[in-house]
């Protein structure tokens, strides 16, 4: 008898998985789309620069709840509470919030994090980025889908983005050599920390019609002084932060890894700001055009 009552145990337990499992495939082809509008998109939580930087130029700014620190333009958004780092996000700290949508990069994380905030019901939309100009492009009308933001803000801002790229293909046209550029993260102790293939640096250096030295390599990696003078770029770029340390831009053009190559000869190794350059959003066509000019008749 014991034994007939655990086998119709198990079977209820199982009828109830299957159950459950039944109810949440019928749930998983209910839930939103990635930029489908959101239910209510009236408590943002951004967790992604590029992210922030669209919701302002799409005039809804209002939204916003909170950012991360990867969130630093415009100035003003220093003002909102902060969550932390876009990889490292907490669940109590996010819900503590009250948010009612959450926008993020794709390397929103931890996952657990982002599983946990999925089951308790936090519409969470993870916008997807290739590193390119057509990827701006996209971001701007998937986020302005997802806030429901006015279509008038939304075509402005797209129109504005078009002209711009336009003028950045015009620039690279006029500079009719082709050049190499090495685009350096930081320093690892004295060694440059380098994009390779598959990252926005790489994304950034083809904006430019450039050919980046490190493609043979994937994400960021160490470049020895020796690799750097043996590839010898005609352009070297780097994020502001990168080079604190130094005093100046020209302290960095005379580092050891650097003095000797064509781009420190020739005044080609340009400081800028690295969410402006590496975050994909829309200033860093602007970024892409700064440096396009200053290449031009070189």
């Amino acid at each position: 008898m014991l034994g007939d009552f655990i086998l119709h145990l198990g079977g209820i337990q199982n009828m109830v998985f299957k159950k459950a499992a039944f109810f949440l495939l019928i749930a998983a082809n209910y839930l939103p789309s990635e930029c489908d509008k959101s239910k209510n998109p009236n408590k943002i939580v951004i967790a992604g620069g590029s992210l922030t930087e669209i919701v302002y130029d799409l005039k809804e700014e209002e939204k916003i709840l909170a950012v991360d620190v990867t969130s630093n333009f415009p100035p003003e958004v220093k003002d909102f509470p902060s969550v932390g780092y876009v990889r490292a996000l907490s669940t109590e700290g996010l819900l503590s919030l009250g948010p009612t949508l959450i926008l993020g990069e794709e390397d929103m994380g931890p996952p657990l994090v982002l599983d946990q905030l999925k089951i308790v019901g936090v519409d969470i939309r993870v916008i997807k980025d290739d590193f390119s100009s057509s990827s701006i492009l996209s971001k701007v009308e998937c986020i302005s889908e997802i806030i429901g933001a006015k279509k008038i803000n939304t075509k402005r801002l797209i129109n504005n983005l078009k002209e711009k790229i336009n003028v950045l293909e015009t620039n690279i046209k006029k500079n009719n050599r082709a050049m190499t550029i090495l685009l350096i993260l930081g320093l690892q102790g004295t060694s440059p920390i380098a994009a390779g293939h598959s990252t926005s640096g790489h994304g950034f250096i083809n904006l430019l019609g450039a050919k980046n030295i490190m493609e043979d390599v994937e994400g960021w990696k160490p470049i020895s002084s020796e690799s750097i003078l043996m590839k010898n770029p005609d352009i070297i770029l780097v994020t502001k932060r990168g080079i604190r340390s130094f005093k100046n831009d020209e302290a960095f053009s005379n580092h050891s890894s650097i003095k000797f190559t064509n781009a420190a000869q020739n005044k080609n190794v340009f400081s800028l700001d690295g969410m402006s350059m590496l975050g994909f959003g829309p200033r860093t066509i602007e970024t892409a055009i700064f440096v396009s000019e200053n290449l031009i008749n070189q």
